[in-house]
């Protein structure tokens, strides 16, 4: 295999794991190569920090060297810096996965995430981009202005989920809420399944540059948690981001 080769199945097998964690059987399908090829890539990637395994035997996903690389050239890079030591305290605090956004026109963009230690993990969404109405990070962002909420609401709303909000009227209501509160909920509005709970982050001048978030599975999260105490942790917790 040439050199060249190697660097366009390496980062083929980089592309598949940006989508979620899969394992080598899942990989090899879905990059069209031998299982045994994948194998010895992934190992290769894994002593390079670029994949890490879940648990031995188990599923790859991006590793940690890989999020570096990104965060030298996605939007936010010193945010991500600033934030990460508080999603390890919000992740540890709430038992689930936690996360850092910011507005990217009318999606968020997930920039970082950090995972629980419960075998049930859910995705990483580092990298993806999602419509801001349907998840807690964007209602937060454009309830606070990070995005134009009148510019946004004039566009159709996509539903995503069985409890995606669509009516303008209803999510200006949201949005009052989340002002007086400080913090949004959002119960299974991006995906059947899941819930999330998020809150701004203000630079140095009070103005909102981002949103810390955590994020599971809507049969435990938040659960037996009360949720305005869970929301409250995280709203406290990205009071702490100093930018």
């Amino acid at each position: 295999m040439s050199g060249v080769q190697s660097v366009e199945r390496a980062f083929a097998v980089l592309r598949c794991l940006s989508g979620g964690a899969a394992g080598v059987t899942d990989v090899a399908d879905r990059v069209s190569l031998p299982k045994s090829t994948v194998s010895r890539l992934l190992s290769t990637l894994e002593d390079l920090g670029m994949v890490e395994q879940i648990e031995p035997g188990g599923n790859y996903r991006v590793g940690s060297g890989m999020t570096e690389i990104a965060a030298a050239v996605l939007p936010g890079r010193s945010l991500i810096e600033a934030v990460r030591p508080h999603l390890h305290d919000l992740a540890k605090a709430t038992g689930e996965a936690a996360g850092l956004s910011i507005a990217d026109g009318f999606d968020v963009l997930y920039l970082d995430q950090v995972d629980s230690d419960n075998q049930v993990q859910t995705r990483d969404w580092t990298g993806e981009r999602v419509p801001a109405h349907t998840v807690s990070s964007g209602q937060v962002l454009l309830a606070f202005d990070a995005i134009d909420s009148e510019e946004y609401l004039a566009q159709p709303l996509e539903r995503l989920a069985s409890h995606t909000l669509t009516d303008a009227t209803a999510i200006r209501t949201r949005f009052a809420e989340i002002v007086a509160k400080g913090y949004a909920w959002a119960f299974e509005e991006f995906l059947d399944g899941l819930s999330s709970v998020a809150a701004p982050i203000r630079d140095s001048s009070n103005r909102v540059v981002g949103a810390i978030h955590a994020h599971g599975p809507a049969y435990r999260f938040p659960g037996d948690l009360d949720a305005d105490e869970v929301g409250r942790m995280v709203a406290a917790t990205a009071g702490r981001v100093r930018i």
